[in-house]
């Protein structure tokens, strides 16, 4: 397993953690809602005997610095400047949930280049076609924390309402961890940052490989909505990984590690394989 290295971008904005070498592609992973780096944590000692690997603490989280104008086109742009200034070419960009999103935007925007996308457990499109759903999907996220419920209770039982009937404990309670540690003002900047975001119209213009994650379990982002959120992208492949919530990192880390690996293996000029 490789050494996991703590950092920080050079315009000191960004903390992230890494493995592997400079000289390797790069894959670099963006969290949820209530994630960090920390939780790819898996996925980065697996991976960077092969390639570069890097989680990023988005812009609130893990000492990172908030963003001016929260929201997913803020974090896309904070996202490019994150990976210029890191001299990134075309990494594979693998985004979880709300990470998903800002790839997305990240790609319609034309921020910059990637070798392929890993879209896990998202959506094109936040609250559908009833904007009800999203007023209370957020409402249902910030209101504890309005009545003074801690993030070490809200990650207590948020993350039992996120997994699947058969997650690994060891990710659950790295889950549990990371939540807890998340400071308040992100975690509700974050939710808030969802509302309005759709993107359903620039899926079919997305040009670079792709791979959709979805978890039979996942209630947040269901199957079926990524199966045709998949059909919409040319040529992206869906892989639906059978009992596993909205952790997928965590639930299920060894099948998500090789689903990423295998995909980043063969991208065209990937350097290694694993």
């Amino acid at each position: 397993m490789a050494e996991i290295r703590a950092g920080t971008s050079p315009d000191g904005r960004v903390t992230y953690r890494e493995t592997g070498a400079a000289s390797d592609r790069a894959i670099v992973f963006l969290h949820g809602i209530g994630g960090g780096a920390r939780l790819f944590d898996a996925q980065l000692s697996a991976l960077g005997a092969a390639f570069r690997a890097i989680a990023w603490n988005m812009p609130g989280y893990g000492g990172s610095r908030p963003v001016d104008a929260p929201g997913i086109d803020g974090y896309a742009a904070a996202l490019a400047r994150f990976l210029a200034d890191l001299g990134l070419a075309e990494p594979v960009l693998v985004g979880h949930s709300i990470g998903g999103m800002i790839v997305q935007a990240y790609l319609a925007d034309g921020r910059g280049p990637a070798a392929g996308i890993v879209l896990a457990q998202t959506t094109p499109a936040f609250g559908g076609k009833d904007p009800r759903w999203a007023e209370d999907f957020v409402r249902a996220r910030l209101a504890p924390l309005e009545t003074g419920t801690s993030m070490a209770a809200l990650a207590a039982a948020s993350v039992m309402g996120m997994v699947g009937p058969d997650p690994d404990p060891a990710g659950v309670a790295l889950a549990r961890d990371v939540i807890a540690a998340t400071p308040v003002d992100a975690y509700r900047a974050s939710t808030l940052s969802m509302i309005g975001f759709d993107r359903r119209a620039a899926l079919s213009a997305i040009a670079v490989p792709a791979l959709l994650v979805a978890g039979s379990e996942d209630r947040n982002a269901p199957a079926p909505t990524m199966a045709k959120m998949a059909a919409a992208i040319p040529g992206a492949r869906l892989l639906t990984l059978e009992g596993c919530g909205h952790l997928v990192m965590a639930e299920r880390p060894a099948a998500f590690t090789q689903a990423v690996r295998d995909f980043a293996a063969g991208l065209p000029d990937a350097r290694k394989a694993a």
